[in-house]
């Protein structure tokens, strides 16, 4: 079969868009969920910080300022800095990834991940205790636990990148043969 002058034959392809429009699709994923998680904390530092929690949806939601030394539900609360390094190692990645993406669902899920990631290690080098063990603001209680819009760009990512992988779809859009 043969494809029109200048379509694509690759099936993951999004209509012949090009490389650079999914690095910039992942770079814009990942800026605006960055600058949403870091507004967001700087409101909640602002306004939460030493205040009773706030119902939002009684017995479901509600704003719980508190600061976070570990990963998720406090746990590793003693490696904060290898929390922290393992955020700069997953931030590289991603980025030396990025170029290859032909596909809209992984840019997205990975501009979430980017995203994600370089939230909360901005959190963990520049507040306190100190830099690379600094503790993550989070404030959206959903009841077991308590998180912030990083915590939610991450969660997101993995649910992308799982179901993506789980269809068969690779980084450059190509899909993987079924046996």
């Amino acid at each position: 079969m043969q494809a029109a002058r200048g379509a694509s034959l690759s099936p993951g392809d999004d209509h012949g868009a090009t490389t650079r429009t999914y690095v910039r699709l992942f770079a814009v994923v990942a800026l605006v969920a960055f600058v949403i998680d870091q507004v967001t904390k700087v409101v909640a530092v602002e306004k939460l910080q030493g205040r009773e929690s706030i119902e939002i949806v009684p017995g479901l939601l509600s704003l719980t300022f508190l600061r976070n030394p570990g990963a998720a539900l406090s746990t590793g609360a003693g490696f904060t800095l290898v929390l922290s390094v393992i955020a700069i190692a997953v931030s590289i990645a991603v980025v030396r990834v990025a170029p290859r993406l032909r596909d809209k669902g992984w840019a997205i899920g990975l501009g979430l991940l980017l995203a994600g990631a370089v939230g909360n290690l901005s959190d963990r080098i520049f507040r306190e205790p100190s830099p690379l063990k600094g503790h993550v603001v989070d404030f959206i209680d959903y009841g077991p636990f308590v998180g912030n819009v990083a915590d939610i760009a991450l969660t997101v990512a993995a649910i992308i990148i799982v179901w993506r992988a789980w269809r068969g779809v690779r980084i450059d859009g190509t899909h993987e043969e079924k046996s």
